[in-house]
Parts: structure tokens; C-alpha cells; sequence
């Protein structure tokens, strides 16, 4: 069996699309572009090259960005000061602080000095209660990416058997969340789950969210199974750098069904999430309908 391969980055260029189609509209119906704060401190490179991207695809969508740029040292007083004149500007519809934060600040109480209404990464301890519950809420941008996959590539999920491997805050239990939500069969699985092997084995969809390098092999993945490589991770490889993803792909790729790629799968669509993200909360913000298809 060889996979299909379930192209992010494609998929992520159709989401931009739509998203820059809405924007057209809000501008053209009803005046109103949606913006983005994003906050980024510090000089970590990688960081910036996140920021950056985020910056240039949100102006390609024809939205507003808004950048600010922080020393590494800024106190969390200033920090919160910033994001609270963000919450009360009528122009910014999201706002995004981008992690890790420097270790001198404490990442629950600024994420949660975000407005719920606005905290388009979908952290804020209000959505994630929204989502537990199953209410309206800001979705997690990587998990939203991973469900509209699913979704393109089987239509209903209703009855599969989802394992979850990783249980962060920011992809495992959101990611839970989510499949539940669609009427899938979630098991949430760990490094200390007993017999890790055979739990992946069992799973129709298989969600690698654990940071490690090729931790999970082809022997692990069920038949036909989807798999869904969260993971991104930098390795070396011949003396070169290479980004591989929490799957073997080569092996698990001759016996799933479908499966994401490192780089190419997941990656793409966390941006584009954000940007949809950012509209879903400008139209809630005006009372205005919510775009089809960018939001769960």
C-alpha cells in the first residue's frame, strides 16, 4: 500500500484564498477590514521568521497587520499595558503574543490578559472551557488546520477511532477536543501510555503530537489508517540540516492510508488558520455571518 498524501500546503493556499474572498466582501458590504496584532519579544530567529510570514500573508490576504517588536527584557507590566490598548482598539480584531515568552514572564497571566474575543490562537482559559464544552469559541489555529484535513479528505468522521499521541495544552487536548466534537471515538495517548504500539495500531486516525524525531514507525500505524504528523523537528541528517516529522514517514507511508508530510502537511495551515481565525472574530465582533468552511 502506498498513502496519499495529504497536501497542507496546497490546502492551506485554498483557505488563504477563501479568506482573502470574505475579506473582499467585509471591505466591499460593509467597510471592514479585520487586523492583526501580533507581539513578538525578543531576537529569537526563528521567531522572527514566524512573525514575518504571518505579517506578509496577512497584508496578501487583504487584511491589516499590526506588528510590535519587544526587547527581550520588557517587563511584564509594559507587556500588559500593550495588550490591553489592543483589546480596547476597534481595529484590531486578533491578537496574537508569539511563544516561547522569555523565562522572566509568565505566559498564563499574559494569555489570559488577551480579550477571549480576540485571542485568535485560541489559548485564552475561556475558549479553552468554550471548547471543552462544546460552545462557540476561537479554535486553536494547528488543531483547526488538522480537523479541516480530516474533514476534506473523509467528509464524516463520525464513528472513527482517533488516537491522539500528546496531550499539550496546544495541539493534544484541543486536538481531542475537536474529533470529539465530530463524533469520532477519542483515546489521548502519551510516552507513558502502556503499550504505546498497540494503542497507535487501533487507531483509524492517528494524531502524532509529541516533538519527537521519527518516534512513531510504520509498524505502529494500522492499515489504511490516516496519519496526521504534527511533529516538527529539526535533525541532522549527512552533515545537513533536515526538518522530519513525530512519524517515520518512509515506512509509515507503505502501509497508511493517507498521511501528512514534514515539511508540507501541517505547518502550511497554521497560518492560514490564524487568518481565518482573525476574520471568524472580526465578523462575530460586527455581528456579521461567519465565513463558510473556516471555522468549526
Amino acid at each position: 500500500m502506498s498513502a496519499a498524501i495529504i497536501d497542507g500546503k496546497e490546502f492551506a493556499a485554498r483557505v488563504r484564498a477563501k479568506v482573502a474572498t470574505h475579506v473582499g466582501r467585509l471591505k466591499a458590504d460593509h467597510g471592514l477590514t479585520p487586523g492583526l496584532a501580533v507581539v513578538l519579544l525578543g531576537d529569537d530567529p526563528a521567531s522572527q521568521v514566524y512573525v514575518r510570514s504571518k505579517g506578509k500573508q496577512t497584508l496578501e490576504a487583504g487584511m491589516n497587520s499590526f506588528e510590535y517588536k519587544l526587547a527581550n527584557d520588557t517587563s511584564e507590566a509594559h507587556l500588559l499595558d500593550l495588550i490591553d490598548r489592543l483589546n480596547r482598539d476597534p481595529e484590531v480584531h486578533g491578537i496574537l503574543v508569539q511563544l516561547p515568552l522569555p523565562a522572566h514572564l509568565d505566559s498564563d497571566l499574559v494569555i489570559n490578559a488577551i480579550d477571549p474575543a480576540k485571542d485568535v490562537d485560541g489559548f485564552h482559559i475561556s475558549n479553552v472551557g468554550l471548547l471543552g464544552t462544546g460552545q462557540k469559541s476561537m479554535v486553536p489555529c494547528t488543531p483547526l488546520g488538522c480537523l479541516m484535513m480530516l474533514r476534506d479528505y473523509h467528509g464524516d468522521l463520525s464513528g472513527m477511532h482517533a488516537v491522539v499521541v500528546g496531550r499539550s495544552n496546544i495541539v493534544g487536548k484541543p486536538m481531542a477536543q475537536l474529533l470529539l466534537g465530530d463524533s469520532c471515538t477519542v483515546t489521548i495517548a502519551h510516552s507513558r501510555t502502556r503499550d504505546l504500539p498497540a494503542m497507535c495500531r487501533s487507531a483509524d486516525i492517528l494524531v502524532a503530537a509529541v516533538g519527537r524525531a521519527e518516534m512513531i514507525p510504520g509498524d505502529w500505524v494500522k492499515p489504511g489508517a490516516t496519519v496526521i504528523d504534527v511533529g516538527i523537528n529539526r535533525v541532522e541528517r549527512d552533515g545537513r540540516n533536515k526538518l522530519v516529522g513525530d512519524v517515520h514517514f518512509e515506512s509509515a507511508a507503505a502501509v497508511a492510508g493517507a498521511i501528512t508530510p514534514v515539511p508540507g502537511g501541517v505547518g502550511p495551515m497554521t497560518i492560514a488558520c490564524l487568518l481565518a481565525n482573525t476574520v471568524t472574530a472580526a465578523c462575530r465582533a460586527n455581528g456579521l455571518p461567519e465565513p463558510d468552511g473556516l471555522t468549526v
